[in-house]
């Protein structure tokens, strides 16, 4: 039974990345590894294959290891829901709420929730690899860690730091975060990995003896700027991260153009699209790039109530009816299909709305209810005549009133498409056909790319990416060593 923890300086600075790359390697080595998250706090999630929710980069983490996903891999799954509240999900299940005054010393259930999970890996598996949380240089939240070094401490496992070069200051960073940890915990710390590095690390090698020199810690290795590794993010910090930078925008290009909600969730439905060559896919919040692209997309929302009052206050909800007017397409997708209907109740308060019944946008005949009970799935079906599945994880419910075009479990009409379903557009052949469909609406002539790899494939690509830079220049070697 062994493990390790992968912590980083900060939010975003690297973990999935780096626990990603590492379970790759580690079962190419016939290393049977398992990933695992304590707590994770994300509107990005997934459903396993046994019905459970659990975050998208732990998702994507078990496809890396070789595992069937399972909630036992990220326990606490904490979804934003307000700046003051966050929805829980224990072992794949609602939970209840955490308000932001209880973050520091509420989670004690959690803890043990996350504890016995870590436990029931490390029975079944040769190596658990961790990731950990924001970073656990935040003191002020150590009290209740069970994330980090409180994760760390409890079962005696090593830590290694992860810092985003990218983001300037990583020395500063690492440096800092040892400092600031007590001696208990600082002793658990072996190692640290440079991130996102792009020049002369000739240049940079004297720093890396320094602080290892002031810190006793190792340098395990510095990973190269990987530009073309950019799926499944786990938080909203991660849309549009796929910018075009390399392949830049072709003048025939498919313009997309999706709404950046304030509680944006499951925002790499997207994905799938960005990937697809002669599409371009932008996140704005700018009612004119809505209203001139080719599509408008209205993606999944944490608060759909909320949100449409903002869609509303920025003048997008006047940009999307235009378009729908004439005749140019629109697709909402869980929170952003509810926001197209025509009513949406809330008499129980679940959005935070203070209860009652709300005029949604209007653009499909649906009327909304929102209820305690949430609904999680993998559906699957067809579209004219194309196999499609997704996943579903939503506490509305939507019922089609009116006259309209049935499409995954949801409706179309006119040019105004609204879906249910997550992952939908993960699927190669029901993704492109319904892209030429709404292309034609737009009137334009885009096509699919005849022999374009297929999402998974790329998905599948971008995991041995990760893994080969693991493997080139890191040291795993020392990294098997401390976790034994």
């Amino acid at each position: 039974m062994a493990g390790i923890l992968i912590a980083g300086t900060s939010s975003d600075a690297g973990k999935s990345l780096v626990v990603t790359g590492l379970c790759r390697a580690l079962r190419r080595r016939g290393v049977d590894v398992v990933p695992y998250k304590a707590q994770n706090m994300s509107n990005n999630s997934m459903v396993c294959p046994d019905g459970a929710e659990i975050g998208r980069a732990q998702y994507l983490q078990a496809l890396a290891a070789g595992v069937t996903p399972s909630s036992a891999m990220n326990p606490v799954l904490l979804k934003p829901g307000t700046d003051r509240r966050s929805f829980i999900v224990v072992r794949g299940r609602p939970g209840g709420v955490l308000d932001a005054g209880e973050y520091a010393t509420g989670r004690g259930q959690l803890a043990e929730a996350a504890w016995a999970a870590y436990a029931e890996l490390a029975s079944g598996h040769e190596l658990v690899v961790c990731e950990g949380a924001g970073s656990p240089a935040e003191i002020n939240l150590r009290a209740g860690d069970y994330v980090n070094m409180g994760l760390a401490r409890r079962f005696g496992l090593p830590v290694v730091l992860v810092g985003d070069i990218d983001r300037g200051g990583v020395l500063a960073s690492i440096f800092g975060t040892w400092g600031l940890l007590d001696d208990a915990d600082r002793a658990l710390l072996r190692g640290f990995v440079i991130n996102k590095f792009r020049g002369d690390q000739s240049i940079l090698d004297p720093g890396l003896v320094e602080i290892s020199r002031r810190t006793g810690l190792a340098n395990v290795g510095v990973l190269p700027w990987l530009p073309d590794v950019w799926l499944d993010g786990e938080d909203a910090l991660e849309v549009g991260r796929w910018r075009r930078e390399a392949s830049g925008v072709a003048e025939g290009d498919l313009r997309v153009a999706v709404v950046r909600l304030p509680r944006v969730s499951n925002a790499t439905d997207v994905d799938a699209l960005a990937g697809e060559p002669g599409v371009d896919v932008v996140v704005t919040t700018d009612p004119q790039v809505v209203a001139e692209a080719d599509l408008a997309i209205l993606p999944g929302s944490r608060s759909t109530v909320s949100d449409l009052g903002w869609l509303r206050h920025r003048g997008l909800a006047d940009a999307v009816a235009a378009r729908a007017a004439q005749g140019r397409p629109v697709l909402g997708v869980c929170g952003g299909y509810q926001m197209l209907a025509e009513t949406i109740g809330d008499e129980g308060g679940t959005e935070a709305s203070g209860g009652g019944t709300i005029a949604g946008l209007g653009l499909l005949p649906v009327s909304v209810e929102f209820g305690d009970d949430k609904v999680l799935g993998t559906p699957s079906g067809e579209w004219r005549g194309v196999p499609v599945g997704g996943y579903e994880i939503h506490h509305g419910v939507c019922r089609v009133t009116g006259e309209a075009e049935p499409f995954l479990d949801g409706c179309r009409r006119g040019a105004v498409w609204g879906t249910m379903w997550h992952g939908a557009l993960e699927t190669d052949a029901f993704r492109r056909a319904w892209l030429t469909e709404a292309a034609h609406q737009a009137g334009r002539d885009w096509t699919p790319t005849p022999g374009a790899l297929g999402y998974a494939e790329r998905r599948e690509r971008m995991i041995e990416t990760l893994a080969d830079a693991v493997d080139a220049h890191l040291d795993v070697d020392a990294l098997m060593r401390a976790a034994s």
